[in-house]
């Protein structure tokens, strides 16, 4: 794809012909949209009502986060352009998340009478992901992961005021009638090759909704999924906990073909959520928005140093707008330009000495020179002046946390107690965030701390979904197993044994790109009434 082919498309998601850009923000959403408010307030709304349904559902409650900690959504153009956005020919939308910076991006708002638009399943399944590891750390199975998710996801809310959860998967359809049946036994044992996946999502919703349901496999969820996060591989799970393999196949299929299945109706009492503020963003910062999405969605410098004039020539136009200021700064910083990076925020401090994102984009800058600077002591206390006064406005944003530790370590000193503690209360708020949880377990390798390491490493190692970060967290675990508490881990260890970078930190600018997910399977939902559809 050609990437200036693609700006042009994001530029004129903002056309005058659509409706102007808001912002709905929330407890636990910050929501911008082009559209029309009462339509992105409904949105914003039905959202925390999804949030509350699954703390009633879930029988968990996550803390509340603080400002920058929630969800940012982008909701912008169709399914096509979350495809070349995503750069994935199968996206509908998609969630990338960061401690203090998580994002995601779905196609514009949709509503419809009878059922949930599937752009809005699409964000309900990633919301669930962010939502269960947030309540629990153990990695799931990848079956059980996504049945979950998908099991969640199919939710619908009737004008009433009321959530229904666990109706048929209608966007699954296809692929559970017609799909490739894939074995309950392959289903459980591991994550399906490509040529299978076409009925996985579905065969995993069926799986979840018969168990969670079926009053004859009562309890068994979750002494399976108890199981599992003890250490036992998840077949040996299943059959401890499901009986006969043959026969669950043979009653998943009878379950199938009935023609009525049950979900949950949560009354409006129960799932009220938070309220909704929504304002017009500034005419400038609405400009400049389409380039935001497309900068906080993540490019390498030679995409920003293309995307770079046209944020200029915005920020031109409206040189006393704090907003653009500071978005000027953050694609000033992603092209390489650390001093334009620090001029551009500080224009904007000089306007609104609150706008956070000013703050975090001049202390990602000042961090970067401060890597070759002469005196490197002096250059990252300087460069931890943006972060504290960002952590005095918000207490618990984790960027602040993350770069106290990395003013010691990028320089190549011991952190102090202070500073360690900071990181590990960095990634207790972002318990989505990968990276962020090994560079925790690294830190506590090299201090000795051999087991708590090895615990912080599990959901890691664990997670289907974990790719390289999961593959390195296996081989640390593995190492850890000879090395004795007390002790500080030795990296060259795993260097020697071509392990590969052994927890290097996010670069600057970075809180981390994994993507953790879990879940705490088959609670009840007290207070909910079972409902059948058809």
């Amino acid at each position: 794809m050609r990437w200036a082919g693609f700006l042009a498309l994001l530029l004129g998601l903002a056309s005058p012909l659509r409706a102007e850009w808001h912002e709905a923000s929330s407890e636990h959403f910050l929501v911008y949209a082009d559209d029309d408010p009462r339509d992105v307030e409904r949105f914003a709304q039905m959202l925390e009502r999804y949030h509350t349904a699954l703390t009633v559902l879930t029988g968990r409650k996550v803390p509340t986060p603080s400002p920058s900690n929630r969800v940012t959504i982008f909701a912008v153009g169709g399914e096509r352009d979350m495809r070349r956005l995503s750069g994935s020919r199968d996206v509908a939308g998609f969630y990338v998340p960061r401690a203090g910076r998580s994002r995601a991006f779905v196609p514009n708002i949709r509503f419809k009478r009878d059922e949930t638009d599937f752009s809005l399943t699409v964000l309900l399944h990633e919301y669930a992901h962010h939502f269960l590891i947030g309540s629990s750390r153990h990695a799931m199975p990848y079956w059980l992961s996504e049945g979950a998710a998908e099991f969640l996801a199919s939710a619908f809310f009737p004008e009433n005021g009321s959530v229904q959860i666990g109706r048929p998967a209608y966007h699954r359809a296809a692929e559970i009638v017609w799909g490739d049946r894939l074995p309950v036994r392959k289903l459980l044992d591991q994550k399906p090759d490509q040529e299978e996946s076409n009925s996985f999502y579905g065969r995993s919703w069926l799986l979840y909704h018969y168990l969670f349901f079926d009053k004859t496999r009562g309890g068994q969820l979750a002494v399976y999924w108890q199981a599992v996060a003890r250490g036992t591989p998840s077949l040996v799970a299943a059959e401890e906990a499901f009986g006969d393999l043959a026969q669950l196949e043979k009653d998943l299929t009878a379950y199938q073909k009935q023609r009525r299945i049950s979900f949950y109706s949560l009354a409006p009492t129960l799932v009220a959520g938070s309220p909704v503020n929504v304002r017009k963003v500034s005419a400038g910062f609405g400009e400049m928005l389409p380039l935001v999405i497309t900068s906080q969605r993540g490019v390498n410098r030679e995409q920003a140093l293309e995307l770079l004039p046209q944020v200029r020539t915005i920020a031109a136009k409206h040189p006393g707008d704090a907003d653009v200021l500071a978005a000027l700064a953050e694609a000033e910083f992603d092209a390489g330009n650390a001093d334009e990076a620090i001029a551009a925020a500080d224009r904007a401090l000089a306007i609104e000495p609150s706008v956070k994102n000013a703050l975090v984009q001049k202390g990602f800058a000042l961090f970067n020179k401060a890597a070759t600077a002469p005196d490197g002591a002096a250059a990252y206390r300087t460069a931890m002046a943006p972060f504290t006064a960002l952590n005095r406005l918000e207490n618990d944003h984790p960027l602040p946390l993350i770069f106290y530790y990395r003013s010691f370590t990028s320089r190549g000193a011991e952190p102090d107690e202070q500073a360690r503690l900071a990181l590990e209360r960095a990634a207790e708020l972002g318990p989505f965030d990968q990276s962020l949880w090994m560079e925790a377990a690294v830190m506590q390798a090299r201090e000795g701390r051999i087991e708590i390491a090895r615990a912080t490493l599990a959901p890691l190692a664990a997670n289907p979904h974990g790719g390289s970060v999961a593959e390195f967290a296996t081989r640390l675990m593995a190492a850890l197993d000879h090395s004795p508490e007390g002790e500080p881990f030795d990296f060259r260890k795993l260097d020697e044994a071509g392990a590969g970078p052994a927890g290097q930190p996010a670069a600057a600018g970075e809180a981390g790109t994994g993507d953790a997910e879990g879940a705490d399977a088959g609670a009840g939902a007290k207070g909910a009434s079972g409902r059948a559809a058809d």
